[in-house]
Parts: structure tokens; C-alpha cells; sequence
């Protein structure tokens, strides 16, 4: 009996253990995963680090080829988390505009969808 129980236990806690691996990111996950800490943004081919300081400002820099077709190849702005999403907004890059994004965990996967329907992969680093 305490043999069925002890499995009964660990298969609880291999489910929640997927759970927490799968799905949107909350408010607070969001904010555990990019402050202080360096992402890394997939988009159109090239690999974007954005750096989000804890104050809510944040940098980034592109690699060369990138940059050419991006204005510049460092430019930094504000990011804030809202409603479960992302949001950021750059100083140059973009335009200026603000655009938010729903992070979620896939398996070992992070994929973003912007609120215009763009998507991608991220990584998040330390």
C-alpha cells in the first residue's frame, strides 16, 4: 500500500512539473524570467539580445547584417509587463511603436506571438 501511495505521489508531482512547463506566462512568471536578465529574440533569421533592466529600461544590439535593415545597430526603450503579456517599446527600432507579446512555454520551447499576430522563438538567458 505505501508502495502505491509513494507512486501515486511522485506521478502527482510529474504532472505538475509538465504543467509548469507548458502555456502563457502569467504576470508574474514574466517578470521572474526578464528582469535583470538578457533575452535572446529569434526574428526574421537573426538573434536579437535584449537586455531588461529591473528599472524598466532595456538595450539591444544587433549584429551587422541586421542592423543595416533596422536603422542602427543598438537602441534601447522601456519595457512593462501588462495583462500577461510583454510590452516594450524601443527609442528607434519599430518606429517607436509599442508592441506586446504573449510568451509561453512549450516543452523546452519559448515562443512569443505579438498582438499583431507576428510570431517567433526566444531564449531565455541569465
Amino acid at each position: 500500500m505505501k508502495r502505491i501511495l509513494l507512486i501515486a505521489a511522485l506521478a502527482c508531482f510529474a504532472t505538475a512539473a509538465q504543467a509548469a512547463q507548458f502555456g502563457d506566462m502569467n504576470e508574474a512568471e514574466l517578470l521572474k524570467a526578464v528582469a535583470g536578465k538578457t533575452v535572446y529574440l529569434n526574428t526574421r533569421g537573426y538573434v536579437l539580445p535584449i537586455a531588461y533592466s529591473p528599472d524598466g529600461t532595456m538595450h539591444g544590439r544587433l549584429q551587422a547584417i541586421a542592423a543595416s535593415l533596422a536603422g542602427g545597430s543598438a537602441d534601447s526603450g522601456r519595457w512593462w509587463i501588462v495583462s500577461n503579456q510583454l510590452c516594450h517599446r524601443w527609442n528607434r527600432w519599430l518606429k517607436g511603436k509599442t508592441y506586446c507579446y504573449k510568451i509561453s512555454r512549450q516543452g523546452r520551447s519559448v515562443v512569443w506571438v505579438r498582438h499583431d499576430g507576428r510570431r517567433g522563438t526566444l531564449r531565455l538567458g541569465g
